[in-house]
């Protein structure tokens, strides 16, 4: 490919992780007021936000094989439009069914895409040869970071949820079709090298990334459903406020993974693993135990610098393991992944009838410390062919192949 469509392609690809992130945004800081609109308590929300994460991962399933056939270049855009339109229906919903139905779509919309333009990212990645996949990471916060601002500002006018939400899902429509022809062609895969060897299909490292990569977000979707509620019914913040908890993590983890490519370069993806979780289980527990509105932002701040490195390396370990498998290898993790991160919080709303929302954190917390102490699952001695270098255990042979180097 030449040198200009391969940046076309890398903008392209910026552009849908920025749409997803202020489509996943929206939804989350309109959170207390569709649940105000459609009747329902914490622990009803809780199990409603396990048919979110069934979708997702249904979508997920469904998309990944998809891409390797056809290509990312037809699925991205397709996926976008769909979550897009999607977003508007929670905004809809008046009661739990209604709500649960809405939640449903919008799960396979993000699903959809989540897998699809991964894979996408995964073949830039391959054409720059260096790791590229954390800054792609890092646009998907962006867009959380802009819709936590503009969602903060449509609260404060007073507009209603369905209002925001569906000039939203208009605006990610245009974009999504204005941006597909940007898009990378296919190379065409190569039959899987793991079938051709009478090797089983899925690898044992690839179950044991997407193991990680479930403990991990599900710390991110705790932050992501929960941090806005905890603000307002837990230390009885404003509205306004409250979504900027989400603000917080999201801009926190945005810094980290614009910084992340090049930190996993010189120290190694164990370590950005590995001090990343244990960053994350204190920022977690300090949000959690505050008693006062800053001290708490500031908690999920530290929250969020510690996590953003962590998921953009177990996505681009799994897309590079096997370039005929891409989409399907990058649909397990991500699949098991956003299990956690959309369903998991589920687990929370229930255990409010047993203790308060702060208390509860602390089972992310427990997840981040485990996470960090499997982060050597990371370490590999080989490097992956036609793609960047897989990062050495040693820093400093990591630092030396990738000559100093997501989100």
């Amino acid at each position: 490919m030449s040198d200009r469509s391969l940046r076309a392609g890398r903008l392209a690809t910026f552009v849908y992780f920025g749409l997803n992130g202020f489509l996943l945004g929206m939804w989350i800081v309109h959170i207390p007021g569709i649940e105000e609109r459609a009747g329902i308590g914490h622990a009803v929300l809780g199990w409603l936000l396990l048919l979110l994460g069934a979708g997702a991962v249904a979508g997920m399933q469904i998309t990944g094989p998809l891409t390797d056939r056809v290509g990312a270049r037809i699925v991205v855009p397709l996926s976008a439009v769909l979550c897009s339109g999607a977003l508007i229906l929670p905004g809809l919903a008046a009661n739990a069914w209604t709500l649960g139905v809405a939640l449903l779509v919008l799960g396979i919309g993000n699903g959809c895409l989540d897998v699809a333009m991964n894979a996408h990212a995964v073949q830039v990645e391959r054409g720059y040869r260096r790791p590229v996949m954390s800054a792609f990471h890092a646009t998907f916060s962006i867009g959380g970071v802009l819709a936590a601002l503009a969602g903060a500002r449509t609260l404060g006018w007073g507009w209603s949820p369905a209002a925001t939400l569906g000039l939203s899902a208009l605006s990610g429509v245009a974009v999504a079709v204005l941006a597909a022809p940007a898009l990378l062609r296919s190379g065409g895969a190569r039959p899987r090298d793991t079938a051709a060897r009478g090797r089983p299909e899925t690898p044992r490292r690839i179950w044991m990334l997407a193991v990680l990569a479930l403990m991990v977000m599900l710390c991110e979707g705790v932050a992501n459903d929960w941090s806005a509620l905890h603000l307002r019914d837990g230390l009885d913040a404003p509205a306004a406020t409250a979504a900027l908890a989400y603000g917080a993590f999201a801009t926190a983890m945005t810094a980290g993974r614009l910084l992340a490519d090049r930190v996993a370069a010189r120290f190694g993806p164990v370590a950005v693993l590995r001090y990343g979780a244990g960053t994350a289980a204190l920022g977690l527990a300090v949000a959690a135990l505050s008693p006062w509105v800053p001290m708490a932002l500031a908690g999920w701040a530290v929250s969020g610098a510690g996590l953003s490195g962590c998921v953009p390396q177990l996505f681009s370990a799994a897309g590079h393991h096997d370039r005929g498998a891409v989409g399907a290898n990058v649909s397990r993790v991500a699949g098991l992944g956003y299990l956690g991160m959309l369903a998991g919080p589920g687990i929370i709303g229930p255990l409010t009838h047993a203790m308060p929302l702060n208390l509860t954190f602390f089972l992310p917390v427990a997840l981040c410390v485990i996470a960090a102490s499997m982060a050597g699952v990371l370490r590999t001695p080989t490097t992956v062919p036609d793609g960047p270098p897989a990062p050495d255990a040693a820093a400093g042979t990591a630092g030396a192949r990738r000559g100093g180097g997501r989100g």
